[in-house]
């Protein structure tokens, strides 16, 4: 989180509303009255020493309460109303007890450390005014009870408040007459009801993603494409779609949208035209949100366009029309926005978004003013060598609030451990930046996740639009508004780093080797495996060279989309893009051939070749035996016609009875073995009818008649 240094905020600037008009000795009597009543007020409730040190204990043993729900924007007619579980988390039985609710109903946040301190339990502020209280059952080890607390407007705490902001409420739990935990969350005071002049209210952007939660292939499509020579476009770029989840969530966005219509909707044009009616935007991203931070870090055109991702799939250009696609209509236009990836913005990918035809990119994250000392508007003009572009800045401590992400990193602020309690910080954050500078023009923008919860996004925007000192704008409104950086200052925060681990970078790269050995198989396939024939109309509707240009899009779609940022079905689509390659490849095979008995010295060994594709097939066949007497043909060229088998004939030659096993492979017309190998048991047994035969006999009579020759005539010994 950005924090304020305390030197820069007085607390003059917070009080300004409520003192204007007003003469300037009851202005300074009321300022010496607020802060002798805040001092004697801290001085009275701070807690020793030693209590401070039994506090701490009991909060991190603890986590024993969970807010639920509470109001997070106060009027003078809401009434307070809360709801938490209380949860035992010891070993031991915790005896009945009471949970309390009580405010600081006169305090004001001067700091942005002040306001972060209480959130993390570490502020000291008093809350001496009870809003109410609850009883809370005995828990066994494990047990939880869920409590309410509600209070009219017409309470003492909630009617004595006497200005607008945020306020600082404290959660206790005592049990046994031991306060068993303790959480710090905020109501945020409205000035309705209130003698205070209104100040302008600040503008704020609501960004929320649309994408699909989970791509996969449609096995059903790819099939077709396969075995039947090609589908339509329309059906090709459908190949890829999104999980089955998806059409229900978007059903339950698309209620959200129309309640609240001035929530500004980015989609992924790839998603809008896979789904069956494509919602109503503001805004969309480069197809498949494809990671441009990532594209730059690696810095690596030739193994994207290897691994048949190139630079035309994801321009802003390609996303038009991919929205125009899904509505059916070439005319339709759009705004489009590069929207931020794993990495960061640095100049590198700025230039990048920048030449692919993104003058406007969303930064979600690290792209801000680290010493800035108010809330500035998300918005700054940053020159690269392909021109300027306007970087709208995401917000972090409300976007990350937003996004279901506690304030500390530690998780140490303990009322924002669920949604209710990150919206009532959300809410009082808000009011604290207005109250900086409560006559600034700004614009924040507050970008939502990807995959959040319809029900969470609907209660933030009932939230800020509850809350008056917020002003909704559209993206469009962003972008025309005065940037708060440009030029020099502009450039010193831009990221200097990409941002992306090691770790990502090898995992990136792991995915870009798959796919650029799939992409090589498919055009290994189209060159040098088909055969080189006519289009027959009869065939295919789309004929041969249109279905080869189908193959390579087909993957490029799958490419893409595991290509996309922060995508967790990447590894979906990877295999998506290998399922096509391993379809063509093994789609041409060698049928398993019967062993084979010889028993003359040569023989004929016959293999059959299939072919699964609606076109034919042009390779070769090898064949290679483990032995120097059972040999057989080495190549053999066969064509396959389209959903049929050929037969080749290798010719065995054998020299001497014995076994031996043929290894059977197929090559494409390169030389390049592909597919699965066979084996043929190849086994000779020479009869005596064979040539071979006969000259072995011979040998045999010849050397008999000479064994008889050196009998008769040899020389006998003397004692013979």
């Amino acid at each position: 989180m950005v924090v304020r240094k305390e030197t820069q905020q007085t607390g003059v600037k917070v009080n300004q509303p409520a003192q204007r008009n007003v003469p300037h000795g009851i202005r300074a009597l009321s300022a010496i009255l607020a802060m002798v009543m805040t001092m004697a007020l801290m001085l009275l409730y701070a807690p020793t020493p030693h209590a401070k040190a039994e506090e701490t204990q009991e909060t991190q043993s603890g986590a024993m309460l969970s807010i639920d729900s509470s109001t997070a924007v106060l009027t003078d007619t809401s009434g307070y109303h809360l709801s938490a579980t209380v949860t035992n988390t010891t070993d031991q039985e915790i005896p009945s007890g009471t949970l309390t609710l009580a405010m600081n109903a006169f305090y004001t946040f001067v700091s942005r450390n002040d306001i972060q301190e209480w959130s993390e339990g570490i502020g000291q502020i008093p809350t001496p005014n009870i809003v109410g209280q609850s009883e809370v059952p005995a828990l066994q080890p494990g047990a939880s009870a869920n409590v309410r607390i509600d209070a009219e407007s017409s309470q003492e705490a909630l009617a004595s408040i006497n200005s607008w902001g945020p306020k600082p409420i404290t959660l206790s739990y005592e049990a046994g007459g031991v306060q068993q935990d303790k959480a710090h969350t905020f109501a945020t005071r409205t000035g309705a009801g209130i003698n205070t002049p209104d100040t302008p209210a600040m503008n704020i952007t609501i960004v929320q993603p649309l994408e699909a939660q989970g791509w996969t292939t449609d096995n059903t499509m790819l099939e077709q494409l396969v075995n039947k020579g090609g589908v339509t476009s329309a059906e090709l770029s459908k190949i890829a779609v999104p999980g089955k989840e998806d059409e229900a969530r978007l059903k339950s966005l698309e209620q959200t949208f129309t309640k609240h219509d001035k929530l500004q909707v980015v989609a992924d044009p790839t998603y809008l035209k896979a789904m069956p009616m494509p919602t109503q935007v503001d805004g969309i991203t480069q197809p498949a949100l494809f990671d441009i931070t990532a594209y730059s870090a690696l810095n690596d055109s030739k193994t994207y366009d290897s691994a048949g991702v190139g630079t035309s799939q994801w321009n802003a250009e390609q996303a038009l029309k991919n929205y125009q696609s899904a509505l059916g209509d070439p005319n339709a236009s759009m705004t489009t926005y590069a929207w931020q990836g794993t990495g960061n913005w640095t100049i590198e990918a700025l230039t990048k978004a920048k030449q692919q035809g993104y003058d406007t990119v969303i930064a979600t994250h690290d792209f801000e003013e680290n010493d800035a000392a108010t809330a500035e508007t998300g918005k700054a003009i940053v020159s690269t060598d392909a021109g300027d572009v306007t970087v709208l800045t995401a917000q972090s401590v409300l976007s990350n609030l937003a996004q279901g992400k506690a304030t500390s990193a530690d998780a140490e602020a303990d009322g924002e451990g669920t949604t209710a309690g990150r919206l009532a910080r959300f809410v009082a954050q808000s009011a604290f930046y207005q109250m900086e500078q409560p006559y600034a023009e700004r614009n924040l923008l507050v970008c939502l996740n990807d995959n959040s919860d319809p029900a969470v996004v609907d209660a933030l925007m009932t939230d800020v639009e509850q809350s008056p000192w917020l002003n909704i704008t559209d993206l469009n409104t962003l972008s025309n508004a005065d940037p708060a950086l440009s030029g020099d200052d502009a450039a010193t925060i831009v990221p200097q780093s990409d941002g992306i681990s090691d770790a990502t970078q090898a995992n990136l790269r792991q995915t870009l080797n798959t796919l650029v050995a799939s992409t090589r198989d498919i055009k290994r396939f189209n060159a040098s495996i088909l055969a080189d024939v006519a289009d027959d109309a009869k065939q295919s509707p789309t004929g041969l060279k249109a279905w080869r240009r189908q193959l390579v899009n087909a993957h490029g779609i799958m490419a893409l989309h595991a290509l996309g940022g922060e995508n967790p079905a990447g590894s979906t689509m990877v295999e998506g893009a290998g399922q096509l390659a391993s379809l063509l490849i093994n789609g041409v095979a060698i049928t398993p051939t019967e062993n084979v008995n010889v028993v003359s010295e040569t023989a004929q060994m016959p293999v059959t070749i299939s072919n699964s594709h609606p076109y034919p097939v042009t390779v070769k066949v090898s064949s290679l035996t483990n032995s120097m007497q059972i040999v057989t043909s080495r190549f053999d060229t066969v064509e396959v016609p389209a959903h049929g088998e050929a037969q080749v004939a290798f010719t065995i030659r054998v020299a001497t009875s014995g076994t031996a096993d043929a290894t059977l492979s197929l090559q494409d017309r390169q030389g390049i073995t592909f597919g699965a190998t066979q084996t043929t048991h190849i086994t000779s047994a020479l009869q005596i009818s064979d040539k071979t035969g006969f000259i072995i006999i011979g040998i045999a009579v010849l050397l008999g008649a000479l064994g008889l020759w050196r009998q008769f005539h040899r020389k006998k010994d003397p004692d013979e």
